[in-house]
């Protein structure tokens, strides 16, 4: 777990840059926080070494393409309960929870070994607002639908659609992070949804196509 005196004490280059690229995506990163996230990595890079989680190994990418990638659907976050379905090793879901302290995340997938990740993760960066399952999505029934579900390249939006109707209810906002825009994907969309909004992402350090995607019952 991380050190409380350590992190007070605050950080160094590494945090100094991610807090500054945190901004530029419209995010006011504390310092504490991005120590906080850096920590999140070098678990990540840890685990990584004897169970495969990412294919993504160098500290640099692991910034730009899990933490600065996952922070910039921030500002499409609405509610106070956010699900992240398809979460994987923990993104945009960690990263997200940490900056929303006031916000419930549930973080979903039916991969066990990343699942635990996610739990140690918690653990080591003390996250009270996390709940993790192991489940796939169009399983679950809760009893109140989220008010956001994030999903970040899990699935072509028509096939990610149809695995929420237990997650979803009328209000609730669907937020897809995709790389180039989904034109054919869009074309397609499962009767009943509409897109409500979307716009290109310019995240630091990644030079590949992104954008932002949101949905809503129709």
């Amino acid at each position: 777990m991380i050190n409380p005196a350590a992190t007070r004490a605050g950080g160094g280059v590494a945090e100094e840059r991610l807090i500054e690229s945190a901004a530029a995506l419209g995010v006011a990163l504390k310092p504490a926080d991005a120590m906080r996230l850096m920590h999140l990595t070098a678990e990540l890079a840890r685990w990584n070494r004897r169970v495969n989680l990412t294919a993504i190994c160098e500290p640099e990418r692991m910034t730009s393409h899990h933490l600065l990638d996952s922070l910039a659907v921030h500002p499409d976050l609405v509610g106070a309960r956010i699900a992240d379905v398809g979460t994987g090793a923990g993104f945009p879901g960690l990263p997200l929870a940490v900056v929303n302290p006031d916000r419930q995340f549930t973080l979903i997938d039916s991969n066990g070994k990343k699942i635990r990740f996610v739990e140690h993760a918690v653990r080591e960066l003390a996250l009270h607002n996390v709940t993790t399952l192991q489940s796939r999505a169009e399983t679950l029934r809760p009893a109140t639908p989220f008010d956001t579900i994030v999903a970040r390249a899990v699935a072509p939006l028509p096939r990610l659609l149809r695995q929420l109707p237990g997650l979803a209810g009328p209000a609730t906002r669907v937020v897809a992070l995709k790389g180039r825009h989904p034109e054919a994907e869009l074309a397609e969309l499962p009767a009943g949804w509409r897109l409500v909004s979307e716009r290109r992402l310019q995240v630091p350090g990644l030079e590949a196509e992104r954008c932002v995607l949101v949905l809503q019952s129709a």
